[in-house]
């Protein structure tokens, strides 16, 4: 029997498949006990047209200092979207002081894609993403987020050798396990760049569409699922990516706001066996 007991700290989008509204039933799929933290509290995610916004950053240190209280403790830390740097800064304390021996840190640097910053987001913030990463065990950043990590332009299209600059600039700034996200090197495909530490694996597959709103946050569930079962780094990644797919797929045309995750939670259990 798994005893994981996960945390995970990002936004809840009320309404939009996102987030922790992904992450919850994901990783409770993987039959991790899963505790959760929001960042802050939306009506829906920034996709819609129109959306209301409460920043929680204040209750997060006082909630990190009940769980201190009464002793609660964590197998894992996954982070996803955070909204500020003080938010960076108090994730730092509680992956400090609230992991278990041994416990794993896991970071998605959410704050880009496709070229720039989310609305909201500066060089300021990215340095303090930094800061984070260099706390990591694990990092999942795309394409965009790692050329901000690393101060390397972005390129819509690259080639392995692009890939593998990203990777050794990345590996040179932070000690963590590397999860690139993005990476389609042949044409028609988008896949994984997995550097386990020693060496860089790759795992592609099928490019459908342009992408979709909340995929990335399902990949980064899926995979901190996969990894926390036991699977090796590129078993996890090949598994979030397979999983993402049949979730698109899954997903009809005029369900704009997000992909639909939960028809496909099944298959992602058939996966874990």
């Amino acid at each position: 029997m798994n005893n994981n007991k996960i945390l995970t700290i990002q936004d809840v989008s009320c309404v939009g498949q996102c987030s922790l509204t992904v992450a919850l039933p994901i990783l409770s799929a993987c039959s991790l006990e899963t505790a959760i933290l929001p960042s802050s509290v939306l009506s829906n995610h920034t996709a819609f047209s129109e959306f209301t916004f409460c920043d929680l950053t204040d209750e997060m240190p006082k909630i990190m200092s009940a769980w201190k209280n009464q002793g609660i403790s964590f197998s894992a830390v996954y982070t996803g979207y955070l909204g500020n740097l003080n938010q960076v800064a108090h994730v730092k304390s509680i992956m400090g002081s609230l992991l278990d021996e041994n416990g794993v840190k896991i970071v998605d640097p959410a704050m880009a894609d496709s070229g720039k910053l989310y609305t909201g987001f500066d060089d300021a913030y990215v340095e303090s993403m930094k800061e984070l990463c260099a706390t990591a065990d694990i990092i999942l950043p795309n394409i965009t987020e790692a050329c901000l990590l690393t101060g390397i332009p972005y390129k819509n299209s690259f080639d392995k050798q692009y890939v593998e600059e990203l990777i050794g600039a990345l590996k040179n700034l932070f000690s963590a396990k590397i999860v690139l996200t993005g990476v389609g090197v042949t044409e028609g495909t988008t896949g994984v760049a997995i550097y386990d530490g020693a060496n860089i694996e790759y795992y592609e597959h099928i490019k459908i569409g342009l992408g979709s709103h909340g995929t990335g946050d399902v990949f980064a569930s899926a995979f901190t699922g996969a990894y926390m079962n036991s699977k090796s780094l590129l078993e996890a990644a090949k598994i979030a990516a397979d999983f993402t797919v049949l979730c698109i797929k899954a997903t009809t045309k005029d369900h704009w706001y997000g992909v639909s995750f939960e028809k496909c939670l099944p298959e992602l259990i058939e996966m874990l066996k």
